[in-house]
Order: structure tokens, then C-alpha cells, then sequence
């Protein structure tokens, strides 16, 4: 049985990784089979983590976290957790592929998924012109018009990047004025290529196979009117990925997952949770990463505690499929 797995592998997921196999727990983290890395993979420069000062790709940085974490022992599974069992002391996991592990204690690291607009013609015309990965999807739009959906930071950063392919780059905001950081917006606006739809939201995306334009609606007088497009990306922000943990912790009203003040606690003993699946407010990388290496410190006191206390170890369980960290 293994004392810790950490369900994740973004920044919160991988800190905590290294500091749990720094501590000789010898975690198991899983990492999506398609989403490996987190939202960064999706990122292009990243210049806000502290030592790069030249900025570094988000790929490359979640590689580095990566194997920083595989040099101190931790090992890296490719898989989704499908079910989760934590009532008791022995927490269990499903993966997809029909293996399970047990541990006496996870990490809930599982971050955010891209929020969408909602509408019909979005999930109807996704992978045909609508995406939510400028940096996965943006070279097929070259000398296209395109639009980005969005006031923040990540729309301001998907529609620069965009410029590097699309002829054209509408950003299309709800209102009239951007939540993005100064700098992020002053970038965007001395791009020429960009042009600002204000007051506006995408009421209707249109196309058959393939997107062909939008249907915009004025948020101030309710007029609504076509825009010709090649493709539309959407970055309108993130929610928490908590459907695993639905009935089993405690959430907070905002969907992130409750923990106990400033620590990684939840509602369940034995049961950590880091990074933006707690976060609603700030969800940056590296804030991300400080919630991990509190995580990993929480875990280390909470399997000190059950060592002082006296508390049997579970027997030994066969991981199905998995090696099994105490008979290494």
C-alpha cells in the first residue's frame, strides 16, 4: 500500500510530488492520459515564474517539474481516476484502464477545465473551428479570421499569440472595458491585428461542418448581428474539476473543493486538496505550487500523527497492475 498518491499533474500536483518523495514517501502520482501537465501545457510564454527570467514555455516548464519529481522517486502513471473511494483509512482508487491503488492518504490535485459559452453551436462545432487551445489549435488558422472570447488575461494572451497565424483577431468582451493585467491588455492593443468587439456576447456560433461565422449580441440594446469567422476561441475563464469528489468532500460556493484555512485539509481525514481546484480567486502557477508544497507538508505531519498515535498499518495490498511502493 502506498502512503500517498496525488491525483494531478500541474504545478500543485508535481511541488507536491517532489516534496513528498524529498520526505521518502514515495508518492504515486497520476497524470491524465490526455491532459498530462495541466492547463500550462496550453500556455505559451510563461513570464511570471519566479527563476526564468527570460520566461520559459509552459510545456517545458511542467516538463522540468516533471522531472524533478521523477529524480527524487516519484513515479508517474498515465491514466484518469475514474472512482474514488475515501471513507475509510485506506483510501482506493480506480484508474481507467480497471487498475486500482490504495494509500493512506491523497492529494487532490486535478486543477481547472476550460469553462464554455453554452451554447448549441459551440459543442456542435468543437474541433471544427471552435477551441479552447490557441497553442494546440492556432497553426491551422493561418491568414484566417478568428475570434477570441474573453477579458482576461488568458483571452489577452490566446489573441497575441493568434496573431502569429490569423490575418484577423477579433476579441469579443461583455463588456467595455478588460479584467486583464495592465500589461497583458497595453500587448494586446498595440497589436494591429486585433480588433475589439465591446458590449457584445456570442450568441450563436454558425456552421455546418465547420465554423463560419458568429451571431453577436449587444449586451447594452439586445441587437444582434453576424460576424464572418474562420474559428472562434474560447477563454472565458475556468471551473474546478470536482466531479470525482462530488458527495464525498465538502465543496465551498464557488465549486472549489473546502479546506481548512490556510492548510490543504478537507472535509475527509487523510484527504488533501492544492492548487486551483481550491483556488477560485488567484490561479496562478505559482501560487499553484505553493499550495502543493503545503499539501505535501500536511500529508507528512498526517502520517507522522497516525505513526505516533499507534495506528495499524493496513496490510500490505496488492496493487492491481501497479507496482506497489513498500515492496520495491
Amino acid at each position: 500500500m502506498r502512503k500517498v498518491i496525488i491525483i494531478g499533474s500541474g504545478p500543485a500536483g508535481f511541488t507536491a510530488a517532489i516534496y513528498a518523495a524529498r520526505a521518502n514517501l514515495e508518492p504515486l502520482l497520476i497524470a491524465s492520459s490526455v491532459e498530462a501537465g495541466g492547463e500550462l501545457m496550453n500556455t505559451t510564454e510563461v513570464e511570471n515564474f519566479p527563476g526564468f527570467p527570460e520566461a520559459i514555455m509552459g510545456p517545458d516548464l511542467m516538463a522540468k517539474m516533471q522531472e524533478q519529481a521523477e529524480r527524487f522517486g516519484t513515479e508517474v502513471v498515465y491514466d484518469d481516476v475514474v472512482e474514488l473511494d475515501v471513507a475509510g483509512p485506506v483510501k482506493k482508487i480506480t484508474l481507467g484502464s480497471g487498475k486500482t491503488a490504495e494509500a493512506e492518504s491523497l492529494v487532490f490535485a486535478t486543477g481547472s477545465a476550460p469553462r464554455k459559452i453554452g451554447i448549441e453551436g459551440e459543442s456542435r462545432l468543437s474541433g471544427r473551428g471552435v477551441s479552447y487551445c490557441a497553442t494546440c489549435d492556432g497553426f491551422f488558422f493561418r491568414e484566417k479570421a478568428i475570434a477570441v472570447v474573453g477579458g482576461g488575461d488568458s483571452a489577452m494572451e490566446e489573441a497575441t499569440f493568434l496573431t502569429k497565424f490569423a490575418s484577423k483577431v477579433y476579441v469579443i468582451h461583455r463588456r467595455e472595458e478588460l479584467r486583464a493585467s495592465k500589461i497583458m491588455q497595453e500587448r494586446a492593443f498595440a497589436n494591429e491585428k486585433i480588433e475589439f468587439v465591446w458590449n457584445s456576447e456570442v450568441a450563436d456560433i454558425l456552421g455546418d461542418d465547420a465554423v463560419t461565422g458568429v451571431v453577436l449580441r449587444d449586451t447594452v440594446t439586445g441587437a444582434e448581428r453576424e460576424l464572418a469567422l474562420d474559428g472562434v476561441f474560447v477563454a472565458i475563464g475556468n471551473d474546478p474539476r470536482t466531479h470525482l469528489v462530488h458527495e464525498k468532500l465538502d465543496l465551498t460556493e464557488h465549486g472549489t473543493i473546502w479546506v481548512d484555512g490556510r492548510t490543504s485539509r478537507t472535509s475527509v481525514a487523510g484527504v488533501f486538496a492544492a492548487g486551483d481546484v481550491i483556488d477560485p480567486t488567484y490561479r496562478q502557477a505559482v501560487t499553484a505550487a505553493g499550495s502543493g508544497t503545503v499539501a505535501a507538508l500536511d500529508v507528512e505531519h498526517y502520517l507522522a500523527s497516525l505513526a505516533d498515535a499507534g495506528a495499524p498499518a493496513a496490510d500490505v495490498a496488492e496493487i492491481d497492475g501497479l507496482p506497489d511502493a513498500d515492496a520495491a
